[in-house]
């Protein structure tokens, strides 16, 4: 740990209003004040620095100006939150970032009166913000001015632009910053990017029926305040201010780096050096990426869509080597999904890469565009399951039961990194229909890959060790800890039986009727909500009559409700699914 920054005139701000009682000049001096407490803060804690370094000064700028909580400040996505946390009364807590019991690394209602709408998901701001304002104009009390501050590769989603629409149609007045940065995670893809750089912005938003403003510096503080002071005394509709600002600003590690320090663990001020992560084994992400390039060499059909995340997702890796068979298409879930089923019923054989829970942003798209249709676009879901410090917002938690129960859809979770090779290749073979492969984030359990990845028969589950009493059934990641409570019980106990089935859908009935034929209890293990894959075993087991004899069943799923954010571990505990939680349940059905 290094000096604290020297800070005087943050020292005196609890909250905003505080502020409003500052000089134009000692605002400006103020947010490199605000800088500094933020690159130092995010030392510690790791998290997002790259797009909270772009706004410090807007953020300044935004609390004095306007009367926030009254006035209602939405940000978007909110990665770009920690400046406005640190001024609104949250700065003796701002070391407590995305840890157990800390702060969350994105805006919260439940955190503080300063949060007016909670944001993790892109491109939300401007409809959440609109809906204050009609609100407002009928009736509701103590709300001012609404206020959306959204980036520009934020923009590029269907959302905002249907929140644009409306609100230009409605003529409320509605305060849009848009933060300018030619940068979203990755470098914003699509045409309204390139309008922005060209001066297109200012055409567009006013045929929507925005009145525009700027381009503004965004870290110009005079410049700033100015234009804000002229909105919020002379706005009388929907107005857009073009901010522009540059992500990463103020510490020359993030200014010079590909991403600007969009994410970063812990570091060292001073040098800018990140701390060292001691990986033992591959990331699941790496071997998909791998695993597939290797595939797409022998056959051209192969082609890969993300949207807006080819670091996250690993197409960065298969574009270095197949560049006209990538697709980043920004933003836009929706899009990545239907494109990639318009592909597949063209005769590809498109992977749509995308996270858990952003997949869900697309649900319709594969329900309507792709399983009705039985197109073949293999979705590689990433970050199933509890995904660590990003909390709730970013958690896999729900696909298992939202795809279990479109019809033709295969589901496939590998227990380590090399069943997920093999499960890359089983979907790049199958064409019968759509297919997914979930896998959680971080890095496997240094299985050896196969070489090359060999397909797996569709629906085939397979047993670990054979054992008496108990049998569990496991789907995805869990395994480990699986094995590791079956030594626990097998302490006091007969061994249980393990097997790793493999699919979610189809079920390996086989497996499922003779795990419950030969056992007392059945115990299904999942990184998902209830009504997924335990669903489908207790469906198999009610068709085929199989708890006429007394067969216990107990399904170990996530809980019905939503896990605060933690280490991966801390978040398995809190959720009852770890190897103490399961060695428990052996217990239990063991003495029924």
């Amino acid at each position: 740990m290094g000096t604290p920054p020297h800070t005087p005139r943050l020292d005196q701000v609890r909250t905003p209003a505080d502020l409003r009682q500052m000089s134009d000049a000692a605002l400006a001096d103020l947010a490199e004040e605000l800088r500094a407490e933020l690159i130092d803060a995010v030392s510690v804690t790791g998290g997002h620095l790259g797009a909270g370094l772009g706004v410090v000064e807007l953020t300044v700028a935004l609390h004095a100006v306007f009367e926030t909580p009254r006035d209602r400040l939405i940000w978007d996505v909110s990665h770009q939150s920690y400046p406005h946390k640190i001024l609104t009364d949250r700065r003796d807590r701002i070391r407590t970032l995305r840890q157990r019991g800390g702060l969350s690394g994105f805006t919260r209602r439940d955190e503080s009166p300063y949060d007016p709408f909670g944001a993790a998901h892109s491109s939300t701001s401007i409809s959440a913000a609109l809906g204050f304002a009609v609100a407002r104009d009928l009736g509701a009390p103590d709300i001012g001015d609404c206020i959306a501050v959204i980036g520009d590769g934020a923009l590029s989603a269907g959302m905002a632009f249907e929140a644009l629409n409306n609100a230009g149609a409605m003529q409320t007045r509605l305060i849009v910053i848009l933060n300018d940065n030619d940068m979203s995670i990755a470098p914003p893809a699509g045409a309204l990017a390139q309008s922005l750089r060209t001066g297109g912005a200012a055409a567009l938003f006013r045929e929507l029926g925005f009145a525009y403003a700027g381009p503004v510096d965004g870290h110009d503080m005079a410049a700033l305040l100015r234009a804000l002071r002229d909105l919020r005394s002379g706005a009388d509709g929907p107005v857009v201010l073009h901010v522009r600002t540059q992500k990463g600003k103020g510490f020359p590690p993030a200014e010079s780096a590909a991403d600007k320090w969009h994410g970063v663990p812990k570091f060292d001020v001073a040098t800018g050096r990140k701390a060292a992560a001691v990986a033992k084994a591959q990331s699941y992400t790496q071997v998909f990426a791998e695993t597939l390039s290797e595939l797409a060499e022998g056959d051209p059909r192969i082609c890969a869509v993300t949207a807006a995340m080819p670091d996250g997702t690993g197409i960065d890796r298969f574009a270095a080597q197949h560049a006209a068979r990538a697709f980043d298409v920004g933003i836009a879930e929706q899009h990545a999904v239907t494109f990639a089923g318009g592909l597949a019923a063209a005769g590809l054989s498109p992977f749509c890469a995308l996270y858990s829970t952003f997949l869900q942003r697309g649900y319709d798209q594969l329900v309507h565009d792709v399983a009705l249709q039985g197109l073949p676009v293999r979705f590689a879901v990433d970050r199933a399951g509890l995904v660590g410090a990003d909390g709730a917002s970013h958690a896999g938690a729900f696909d298992l039961a939202y795809l279990c129960c479109l019809p033709g859809m295969v589901v496939m979770a590998p227990s380590d990194e090399a069943e997920l090779a093999q499960m890359v290749a089983t979907a790049a073979g199958h064409d019968a229909g759509p297919s997914a492969i979930r896998f959680p984030r971080g890095e496997g359990t240094g299985a050896a890959l196969p070489s090359p990845p060999q397909p797996i028969p569709i629906g085939q589950g397979r047993v670990i060790q054979e054992g008496a009493e108990v049998a569990i059934l496991s789907l995805g990641a869990r395994l480990a800890d699986v094995q590791s409570a079956a030594d626990d019980a097998a302490q006091d106990g007969p061994r249980p039986t393990i097997a790793d089935a493999r699919f979610a859908k189809p079920l390996d009935r086989a497996l499922v009727l003779r795990l419950a034929q030969t056992h007392r209890a059945l115990i299904t293990i999942e990184e998902g909500a209830a009504g997924g894959f335990g669903a489908q075993v207790a469906q198999c087991l009610a068709e085929a009559d199989a708890f006429k004899d007394g067969l216990i069943l107990r399904p170990m799923t996530l809980p019905d409700r939503f896990i605060d954010h933690g280490t991966p571990a801390q978040m398995y505990a809190d959720a009852g699914l770890d190897a103490s939680a399961i060695a428990a349940m052996i217990r239990t059905v063991r003495s029924l």
